[in-house]
């Protein structure tokens, strides 16, 4: 009788750890809290160890035609002229990695590779857990009443998993969340015959980021970001759209470049989306016969970068190791071992940051200027799309599948 998985999370963290733990002989069971797939979202990329995983599932030729042809990062001041650029180069990863795709996209392509019998639930989430000692199943209790038993839970919820505060004892949960002081206003706004292939970057005074970036869909992905230790706002994750614009109007408004249509587009939006960042950063990923993937447990932010390049790796790590192990909690700790190193390079931030990526006043933007362009001079580009590309890369090979 094979053994029995059940995966909380329909996204990249989840349906990929689904289909690997199918390919290696479970039965797995997907339950999402959305109503159905939910699709869109922003960029996103597949970098370092993450490609060996997708070529490895045979799926890299549909990611490369889902991409959203992002030719580049160039950074910008704010009357639109050109700061620096770095160029994408295939088979290179920079700023803009070789595969950058809608997080839509990548779930989806993911989500119809499933082997048969992966079954996937939607409009229902996890109310209650019992891991009781001994040999029997995991008892899961659902939002809805229904009840499902499992040899494995795979917590991939994303950032604030409410299942993940039902298993970790209370001190581990409460410390879990690094916030950044960061808040990420993200929205597709109506594209234009002026908008070209590039992620356009410009920082402002203030704490304040202006950004767009091009899509596969005929729409321009939008962003607003500013350091919100500095701006007596409460989260605007909660937010209604009103409030929302309306604070949004109140810090923005004077900083410059296309922030102006930003705020005209998103005021129209129906895809608007408030993320104040923070870090997931755990002493440890599982608790008996529950562990958590992605997000849940490492989450980087955009900030860090390979947020769903760490959800492929770890993934299909979760599932190599238990391949390799008849008991469950050896596979877990050879999961742990394997990924923390990885994730840890990846989740570090340079001294300083965020507040250097966010400066307040004209001599710091002036300052992350000539960063930039000394970055994107030529003898000094490589070094630097160097650095970029070393995320969610491993000193070891991946796991291979017993």
């Amino acid at each position: 009788m094979s053994r029995r998985a059940l995966v909380s999370g329909g996204s990249v963290a989840g349906l990929t750890a689904a289909y690997w733990l199918a390919r290696t002989g479970w039965t797995v069971t997907v339950v999402e809290r959305a109503s159905s797939f939910r699709d869109g979202g922003q960029n996103v990329d597949v970098r370092g160890e993450a490609r060996a995983v997708v070529d490895r599932m045979g799926l890299t030729a549909a990611v490369k035609e889902a991409t959203t042809t992002e030719e580049g990062t160039r950074f910008v001041d704010e009357q639109g002229a050109t700061v620096a650029e770095f160029p994408a180069q295939e088979g290179e990863d920079g700023p803009t990695a070789e595969l950058e795709v809608l997080r839509g996209d990548l779930a989806r392509i993911v989500l119809e590779a499933l082997p048969a019998g992966v079954e996937v639930r939607y409009g229902d989430t996890i109310a209650a857990v019992d891991d009781g000692p001994g040999a029997g199943p995991v008892q899961v209790r659902f939002a809805s009443g229904a009840v499902a038993e499992c040899d494995l839970l795979v917590v991939a919820e994303g950032v604030r998993s409410s299942t993940r505060a039902l298993v970790l004892p209370a001190d581990e949960e409460r410390d879990a969340l690094r916030p950044l002081d960061v808040t990420v206003v993200y929205g597709t706004i109506p594209r234009r015959d002026t908008d070209d292939r590039w992620w356009s970057w410009c920082t402002a005074t203030g704490g304040r980021q202006v950004m767009l970036r091009p899509d596969n869909r005929g729409t321009t992905r939008a962003m607003l970001a500013y350091a919100s230790d500095r701006h007596d706002r409460d989260d605007l994750s909660g937010a209604d759209a009103e409030r929302r614009d309306g604070v949004l109007r109140e810090l923005f408004d004077d900083a410059g470049w296309q922030a102006e249509r930003i705020l005209e587009g998103l005021a129209t939006s129906e895809d608007v989306y408030v993320d104040a960042l923070a870090q997931v950063v755990l002493p440890r990923w599982s608790v008996g016969r529950v562990v958590l993937v992605g997000d849940a447990a490492w989450c980087v932010t955009p900030l860090g970068g390979g947020g769903s390049s760490l959800a492929l790796l770890g993934g299909y790590t979760l599932a190599a190791a238990l391949s390799r192990h008849a008991e469950v909690a050896e596979a877990l700790d050879e999961y742990d071992a394997w990924m923390r190193p990885v994730v840890d390079r990846t989740q570090g931030l340079p001294p300083g940051f965020p507040r250097l990526a966010y400066p307040e006043t004209r001599l710091g933007v002036g300052a992350q200027r000539l960063a930039a362009r000394i970055a994107g001079s030529g003898p000094v580009r490589g070094a630097a799309g160097r650095l970029a590309g070393s995320v969610a890369t491993s000193q070891r090979d991946l796991l291979e599948i017993a």
